[in-house]
């Protein structure tokens, strides 16, 4: 394959898919609106919490791990489904392997989200008390 030169304007266009997919992420896929309200949430309560440096960047890692995993499993399921239309146990299979790190990557998510604002939770209980 030939090396294309440096191109600004290509650099520009590869952000206008990018930014396409994550449309595309968003209007195709339920679980990822789930996920972004959470994202959403999980950014209110960083602000409202004043989160150190470190937190912000694990919540921060947390929120990204989850959307490049959704991005990944739908990129598998719109393959696997556009080379085997019909029902097939191993497409079956690679889907759900494919949804499990959806799952995996939520669930530390979440575990992040305890770690950093449960603390803070208590200490605003305990203020108020």
């Amino acid at each position: 394959m030939k090396q294309k030169k440096f191109s600004v304007t290509d650099r520009i266009k590869s952000f206008k898919y990018a930014f396409n997919g994550l449309k595309i992420l968003l209007n195709e896929e339920h679980n990822a609106r789930i996920h972004l309200i959470a994202a959403i949430c999980a950014i209110a309560f960083s602000i409202y919490f004043e989160i150190s440096a470190t937190e912000w960047v694990a919540v921060v890692f947390a929120i990204g791990f989850v959307f490049a995993m959704e991005l990944i499993n739908s990129s598998i399921e719109n393959i696997s489904d556009f080379v085997s239309p019909g029902k097939n146990e191993s497409i079956k299979k690679i889907k759900d392997l494919s949804a499990a790190s959806v799952l995996i990557s939520a669930i530390t998510a979440f575990t992040v989200g305890l770690i950093v604002f449960i603390p803070k939770v208590i200490e605003l209980i305990q203020i108020e008390l």
